[in-house]
């Protein structure tokens, strides 16, 4: 690849290629222990970034609620009620981006945009709101939809990633996201894998990209295509890669297709811990293992496993087992608070992930991440509608 900058030949690609440490100079220890105190981060600094994360996402939240009124009455008043605060979230971390650079900050402020820590919390919370027991009883369809077209999307993603020679780490990143459900899939394909932020950034961007212009386009293609509700709601859920997305689309298609699209995306959703499992012990087994070296013992496994996911788990029981002893006003109520918090968290991942975000490893990666995420998200399209009508032709609401 060509140099991007001074210094650049010695570096390997930021998102398709591994770091081996292969041809880097040797630092002596005195050396290399100065260069860390000076990169590493003040508490001050964490500070301020983390401050300056929340007054973003306190925007971003401003913006979602008075939009949609200052637009009423205008030519803008229907798309301004679709735009969710991923949108918002994203553009004002762009913008924070290019201001904190041009002030020369954003570098000095960059420990405190804790992109993992604000999804790895929004996905745990998720469990909460996903009921199992409902899931089980009352979307057997949506099931069986999520575990083929996850299967079938996950499956040619990888395959094409690997025709194309995308290092696998971000090949798992995408083919999480794509198939299952965007960013919080791919963070929790990022833990088993151990994937770089530079990573998780580029594939959260890609899955922002494409979420967006779906929002409105699958709605109009139902309308076209004569799709009932439910089918209509099922291709919704299944293919939008976001749950915000998912809900504004689900909402412009009717309240009966909005309430099949959340059926199905909660149950892609449920699958993540499933994906960040079989992620961890390919990985741990197969892609790291050196030929010859011993089978990796079940603590090396665990120390690679992605934590948080147990903590979507879990969130997920516990959220099951209080709505079946509460009353459901209350449950409602409580559920909410929680749905409310992990929009906050969510806010605060998106915000950063704009903040972090870096055109330089846009040029580095180039048009093969782009392709793969696009190509799987027409098999995505194609597949999810063949599964919707299949699955949910005779399914009422």
């Amino acid at each position: 690849m060509a140099e991007t900058g001074a210094g650049a030949a010695n570096e390997p690609n930021a998102l398709t290629e591994s770091r081996t440490g292969a041809g880097r100079a040797e630092v002596p220890p005195s050396e290399t222990e100065a260069l860390q105190a000076v990169s590493r981060p003040t508490a001050g600094a964490v500070a301020a970034g983390i401050a300056v994360v929340i007054v973003l996402g306190a925007l971003t939240r401003y913006f979602e609620t008075h939009v949609p009124r200052w637009s009423v009455d205008t030519p803008f008043q229907r798309v301004a009620k679709s735009i969710e605060f991923p949108v918002y979230a994203i553009a004002l971390g762009l913008i924070g981006n290019v201001v904190l650079t041009e002030l020369a900050l954003r570098d000095r402020l960059s420990a405190g945009f804790r992109t993992e820590f604000f999804i790895k919390t929004g996905v745990v919370l998720l469990g909460a709101s996903i009921n199992l027991k409902i899931l089980v009883t009352a979307a057997g369809p949506s099931i069986l939809q999520a575990l083929l077209l996850i299967t079938a999307v996950f499956g040619f993603t990888w395959w094409l990633g690997g025709r194309l020679g995308l290092d696998d780490k971000l090949r798992a990143l995408l083919s999480s996201a794509v198939s299952i459900c965007g960013v919080s899939a791919a963070i929790a394909a990022a833990g088993a894998v151990q994937a770089r932020r530079e990573q998780i950034a580029y594939a959260a961007s890609l899955v922002i990209v494409f979420a967006l212009p779906s929002i409105f386009l699958l709605p109009w293609l139902a309308g076209v295509l004569g799709l009932p509700d439910a089918v209509a709601g099922a291709w919704i859920g299944g293919n939008i890669d976001t749950t915000a997305a998912v809900a504004a689309s689900g909402a412009i298609a009717g309240e009966k297709a909005l309430q099949i699209a959340t059926i199905v995306k909660t149950t892609q959703n449920a699958l993540i811990g499933v994906v960040a499992i079989a992620l961890t012990a390919y990985f741990t087994l197969r892609v790291e293992r050196t030929p010859g070296a011993a089978r990796p013992s079940a603590r090396q496994f665990w120390e690679r496993f992605p934590k948080f996911v147990l903590g979507f788990v879990a969130a997920s029981i516990i959220g099951t087992l209080y709505l079946q002893s509460a009353d459901k006003k209350s449950g409602a109520a409580h559920i909410a608070i929680v749905n409310d918090l992990r929009t906050w968290f969510l806010i605060f991942a998106f915000v950063s992930i704009g903040l972090e975000f870096s055109l330089r490893g846009l040029r580095e990666a180039g048009w093969r991440p782009v392709v793969v995420f696009g190509s799987a998200a027409v098999v995505n399209l194609a597949v999810g509608l063949g599964l919707s009508v299949l699955l949910f032709h005779n399914f009422t609401v």
